[in-house]
């Protein structure tokens, strides 16, 4: 490693590429300073070569380690709830995605185990509530459709983690991660088009507690709109540091300007050491880092109390509200530099992050019985309240609707259907709203073609048994008719 080190320096100085072979291993040592990775590894290989280690490595995607072998996630399908391992293909290489297709083929399935690559065990499950209950039993959390988010990784199909509202994954018992003021980084590869203003899609280190009871014991990357607390310029997304009683886009309370991201596919960064934290951001396709923030704590943040759990997709007390899908992520021991996290960067446009091939848009459209039409949102229009109607049936994602582990079909991205004012009479209007936790946006799709609601146990309508493009859906007694019979279609 020395002597690593000291070609490391001068090739630096010289504006230098040289192929460096040391022991079994080839590193590739680049003009940036104190970088030199492991040729065609990932990106934990270059945070070690930068002598910031990952202490936790989690993806459904690909392995962040060029030696590792062994499982990304675990699934559960609900015909029989036993459960599958999902590897990757090769060592090193991108995920074996046909082994969740064939174990979960007509049935569903949730993922249940993010596992850690780093040999730490730092493994993320079912979150288990906190000082905000989640809608699953005991006050749990429930756990990601592991169908509902698709994408490609290096031409391979792969599936990401899909976050909606009531959803979350946890670690309160974690060896490694920084505690106290002790300094690190992670990143995250995350959906740029999917998410809200909830509370709060984080990525990190969170109190073990689940609690919101004290300043600073959180440093996770938060990706969202929320204006609560945090915000910049536009109208966001942005990437921010959630560290407990805040969320942060600089050394400002509230406004720090700071451009919006926006990406198909977003890497979102964040560091800290001892009153002195970054932002860093850019598109996981191509290019490099943005530099969003790079300086002291906000008042009062300074020592940080950091407790070293590990969350994905909500706030450190458990709050559920947000949305956002995961693909891959790491903490590291220590403050990476700025060349190690360019290199990282580099290392996750190469692993070629695309849309899912021939399923562009999420979910399914469901199409009346009666009518052979589409459950259909009026004009793609996003307003609360708005009431859902039979259209003929285009491939506009107002027709497209995702049925989650939480029992919600979304659509447009952070829309649930809805039982109007959690209506439980006949007439209740069917409309969209923003995803909650509530029963009245939960729905059993049943086997006899119906769909119903799990707090009125009306059936979907289609009213007055209309068939015509406009006629309006609402709840009412199930009765065997076609106009409340639906299917779904690809």
């Amino acid at each position: 490693m020395n002597v690593k080190r000291r070609l490391s320096r001068l090739l630096a100085a010289t504006g230098t590429l040289l192929v460096l072979a040391v022991g079994a291993s080839i590193y590739v040592v680049s003009d940036a300073p104190g970088v030199a990775r492991a040729a065609g590894t990932g990106p934990c290989d270059i945070y070690a070569s930068g002598g910031t280690p990952c202490v936790a490595a989690h993806s459904t995607t690909r392995a962040l380690y060029g030696a590792y072998n062994g499982p990304l996630y675990q699934v559960r399908r609900s015909s029989d709830n036993t459960t599958r391992d999902v590897g990757v293909l090769s060592e090193g290489g991108y995920v074996n995605a046909a082994t969740q297709d064939t174990f979960c083929a007509n049935t569903n399935c949730v993922i249940t185990i993010i596992y850690d690559q780093s040999g730490r065990n730092n493994r993320l499950t079912q979150a288990l509530g906190g000082g905000v209950p989640g809608p699953g039993p005991g006050g749990s959390d429930n756990l990601a459709d592991a169908k509902a988010a698709p994408v490609t990784i290096g031409g391979q199909k792969a599936y990401g983690v899909y976050i909606p509202p009531g959803t979350g994954y946890r670690n309160n018992n974690t060896n490694g991660i920084a505690t106290g003021d002790q300094p690190e980084g992670m990143y995250a590869v995350l959906d740029g088009t999917h998410y809200n203003n909830g509370c709060c899609f984080d990525y990190g280190n969170a109190q073990t507690n689940a609690m919101a009871d004290d300043i600073g014991i959180m440093e996770t990357i938060y990706f969202g709109n929320n204006k609560v607390w945090g915000y910049g310029d536009g109208n966001g997304p942005w990437i921010m540091m959630d560290m407990e009683w805040g969320l942060f886009s600089g050394v400002n309370p509230r406004y720090n300007p700071m451009a919006p991201i926006n990406h198909r596919f977003v890497t979102a960064i964040v560091k800290g050491e001892p009153n002195h934290w970054a932002i860093r951001g850019g598109n996981a396709q191509a290019g490099g880092l943005t530099n969003y923030f790079d300086g002291r704590r906000p008042n009062g943040y300074h020592p940080m109390k950091k407790e070293g759990a590990i969350l994905l997709g909500i706030g450190g007390d458990n709050s559920n509200t947000a949305r956002g899908t995961f693909y891959e992520g790491v903490m590291t021991s220590g403050y990476p530099t700025a060349a190690t996290e360019d290199a990282v960067q580099a290392n996750i446009a190469a692993a070629g992050y695309a849309p899912a091939v021939g399923n562009p848009q999420q979910g399914v459209q469901l199409v009346g019985g009666q009518s052979n039409r589409c459950v259909d949102v009026p004009n793609g229009t996003t307003t609360n309240g708005t009431q859902v109607q039979l259209w003929d049936c285009t491939s506009n994602t107002a027709q497209r609707w995702t049925h989650t582990a939480g029992k919600q079909l979304q659509v447009l991205g952070n829309k649930c259907l809805d039982a109007s004012g959690q209506g439980t009479t006949n007439g209740t209007q069917a409309i969209i709203w923003d995803c909650h936790s509530g029963t009245n946006q939960q729905w059993n799709i049943n086997s006899n073609g119906t769909i119903t609601g799990v707090q009125s146990g009306l059936c979907l309508d289609a009213s007055g048994a209309g068939t015509a493009n406009g006629t309006k859906l609402l709840l009412w007694a199930c009765n065997g008719q076609q106009n409340q019979r639906w299917s779904t279609r690809n």
